[in-house]
């Protein structure tokens, strides 16, 4: 079969079962997902032995240690995507919740209804558990999936593809609820994102340029972020005490994720006392420092940071330091230079912290908490399909309440419109 059929015929399964699973209870949709945990952790042996296969091939095309590592399913990763679908399970049900219901002059009563967004099709690189995340966010949100994996983790997508329609069979829900790409072509993703007919929204997973390539070759609506430049200003009215520990944290924590802190600001008036104590920890730890002329006079031993270095999210251990004037150059900075991912304010003055707040044009917002926070678990969302940067439909965490839509319901008695 030519991919164009083969990915016709997925996308028609989809919009079949989408169609279905929108009236869907909540008590089957949890109940599936029970059932494919119950069949993970039947198909254990199944899942170790195809992804050996994987980790193999990957040894074979010389993966570096970092990708063979988020490519294995340790016993303790497969416990994890087993405990994932029983916590989703336990997630309220957004579909189908009416709010802000209205009685207007003409007798009619007005809410909107919470819906799903229909079909949902996934594409993600290297680290087979989000074959699980996706599944089980999509299905408890009422949406068919459609999911392409990475190439180099191929045997262990279909090994748990392959327990994920189990799941779905034993409640007697539609098999092509969640559906893995059986292929590894190229061809498939430029299908699968060129389909609106069978297709509602897609959502790439991976690094900027599997992303950038998505975007612009879509004609279906994507749901992404390219990038976490995230920021973390320290004002001359912050507890420095708390200022150490956010500003440590938020860059050391981890440093390959998208909510590690990339950019530091310092008011003006702190910098001196403040930044060598900084400068010593991240030192221990083995972050590069860059700065502005006025961090250098501070920190002599360090490089000046290019105009490169402020757009960049190092994804390593690497840190550029600025001094500002205040909170007003701070909040021009962030919003020139960042991502719109998550910025942070150390203040313990409330309208300073108000300001940056409202001004910030990003997704998320801390004051006086670290960048690590943004994350879907954090936030009590379960698991997340993702963080969006966009302004329109979801942005921040997408959890469930991000892979649905809303629709207007009216509600009369045999009312109609005079005029």
């Amino acid at each position: 079969m030519s991919i164009d059929a083969y990915m016709k015929e997925v996308g028609q399964h989809a919009r079949s079962a989408s169609r279905k699973l929108a009236s869907v209870s909540t008590e089957e949709k949890n109940q599936a997902l029970f059932a494919m945990a119950d069949a993970l952790e039947t198909s254990r042996p199944l899942l170790k032995v195809e992804n050996a296969k994987d980790v193999e091939s990957g040894k074979e095309k010389g993966l570096d240690a970092a990708l063979l590592d988020r490519l294995e399913l340790t016993d303790a990763r497969i416990d994890s995507m087993i405990e994932g679908l029983k916590q989703v399970a336990s997630l309220p049900d957004p579909v189908g919740e009416i709010t802000d219901m209205v009685y207007r002059p003409s007798g009619i009563h007005l809410g909107k209804m919470r819906v799903p967004l229909g079909v949902v099709g996934i594409i993600y690189e290297s680290r087979p558990n989000v074959t699980i995340d996706a599944a089980s966010l999509c299905l408890k949100s009422g949406n068919a999936a459609i999911l392409r994996g990475g190439s180099e983790a191929y045997y262990s997508n279909q090994a748990i593809a392959h327990a994920v329609k189990q799941g779905l069979k034993a409640v007697g829900l539609p098999e092509y609820a969640v559906q893995v790409l059986n292929t590894t072509d190229r061809d498939a993703v430029g299908k699968l994102i060129t389909m609106p007919e069978f297709v509602d929204v897609i959502v790439p997973r991976g690094g900027k340029g599997l992303i950038e390539r998505i975007s612009s070759s879509a004609k279906v609506p994507v749901i992404k972020h390219l990038d976490g430049n995230c920021h973390v200003y320290v004002d001359d009215q912050a507890d420095l005490e708390k200022a150490y520990a956010i500003a440590l944290n938020a860059k050391t924590r981890r440093y390959g994720v998208c909510n590690a802190m990339e950019s530091l600001l310092l008011h003006k008036d702190i910098a001196d006392g403040f930044l060598p104590k900084l400068a010593a920890a991240y030192a221990e730890k083995g972050v590069e420092l860059v700065g502005c002329a006025e961090t250098q006079k501070i920190l002599t031993y360090i490089d000046s940071a290019t105009e490169e270095d402020w757009y960049t999210e190092y994804l390593a251990p690497k840190l550029s330091i600025k001094v500002v004037s205040g909170i007003d150059e701070a909040i021009d900075h962030i919003n020139q230079y960042g991502s719109h991912h998550t910025d942070a304010i150390v203040s313990q003055d409330y309208s300073k912290t108000r300001l940056f707040m409202t001004a910030v044009d990003s997704s998320s917002v801390m004051i006086n908490a670290s960048t690590a926070f943004a994350d879907g678990f954090e936030y009590g969302l379960g698991a997340e399909i993702g963080i969006s940067t966009d302004k329109i439909h979801a942005r921040g965490p997408v959890g469930l309440v991000g892979l649905t839509s809303q629709k207007y319901v009216v509600m009369g008695d045999g009312h109609i419109r005079d005029n």
